[in-house]
């Protein structure tokens, strides 16, 4: 009795330090967005590798299959495990190629905003007075505009083009860059070492570049993460407008506007670039907070 007594007490202090340990890795694995790092992993990778991932050319018809349900439904071949849309094309084939728009989309607009809207904001942060008053009046002017409304009128003078979707996408996106960009140079320009730049006489491309950028690198990067799910459901909006990419490109949006027709028949046809369209903007946008909550101390997570 006395040794069992002893061994039990003895694998007591083990247990607590075992749970302990575990309590403690668990919150530490909290504190990292696994899932939304893994979907947009997925995403990334199906973008790259769309040749290799895809199953069937996305824009390869065959109309005595046209319509064929999912792999789990009746009907169902497990030669389209998504099925097909009306035309007979894969719909998972469609739905991977359609991630490659979705990725230039956030890779091309995101990086000609965020520098533009940065230079911008720091030049108006910095010099002020007249300067300031024009970007600032810049920046309401575009912001007023409606997105979709204009993006259609663009689109019907010039006509469909990946680069003029990239183009509407990018002038729009810089503002909200140039606005918060502005508010940070405002408070870092009256900073002391920014003071000591001038009086080393320091030419004003240092001072912004060296200086004040540093500052503002926190807030463009949660900017950027947040915006990435914004312009990717508004290419999505265009594409299902019959603004966005031009056909036979596969875009997600575009195909929930074929889709939207056979939603009591094939459902599947608009429902999987859809779901596709929701978990990657949610991954994006779940990155975004985690990356704001680890910038702000304030927001942090304990």
């Amino acid at each position: 009795m006395t040794a069992r007594t002893l061994t039990v007490e003895g694998q007591a202090p083990v247990r607590g330090k075992r749970y302990r340990r575990a309590r403690k890795s668990w919150r530490e694995f909290r504190r990292w967005p696994v899932i939304p790092l893994l979907l947009l992993f997925l995403f990334v990778f199906g973008a790259i590798f769309a040749p290799l991932a895809a199953p069937r050319s996305p824009t390869l018809s065959n109309l005595r299959d046209r319509n064929t349900p999912p792999v789990w439904l009746e009907g169902g071949s497990s030669t389209y495990l998504l099925g097909t849309d009306q035309q007979g094309r894969d719909v998972l084939s469609r739905v991977i190629f359609g991630a490659r728009v979705s990725l230039i989309i956030a890779v091309v607009a995101v990086s000609l905003s965020l520098v533009a809207g940065t230079a911008l904001g720091l030049v108006s942060g910095y010099f002020g007075g007249v300067i300031d008053e024009v970007i600032m009046r810049l920046v309401d002017l575009i912001r007023s505009l409606p997105f979709l409304l204009v993006a259609l009128v663009f689109v019907v003078v010039f006509g469909q083009s990946f680069a003029l979707l990239l183009g509407l996408l990018s002038v729009t996106a810089w503002t909200g860059y140039a606005r918060q960009v502005r508010a940070e140079a405002l408070q870092l320009r009256e900073r002391d070492y920014v003071l000591a730049a001038r009086i080393a006489n320091a030419s004003t491309f240092r001072i912004l570049y060296r200086h004040i950028l540093p500052g503002v690198v926190s807030t463009i990067t949660v900017i950027s993460t947040l915006q990435v799910g914004g312009l990717i459901l508004a290419e999505a909006s265009l594409s299902f407008l019959g603004a966005g990419v031009p056909p036979p490109t596969p875009a997600w949006g575009s195909m929930v506007a074929e889709g939207r027709n056979y939603l009591q028949s094939a459902w599947w046809i608009a429902m999987f670039p859809g779901m596709a369209i929701l978990i990657t903007v949610l991954a994006f946008n779940f990155l975004g907070d985690w990356a704001r909550d680890q910038f702000d101390p304030r927001l942090r997570q304990l």
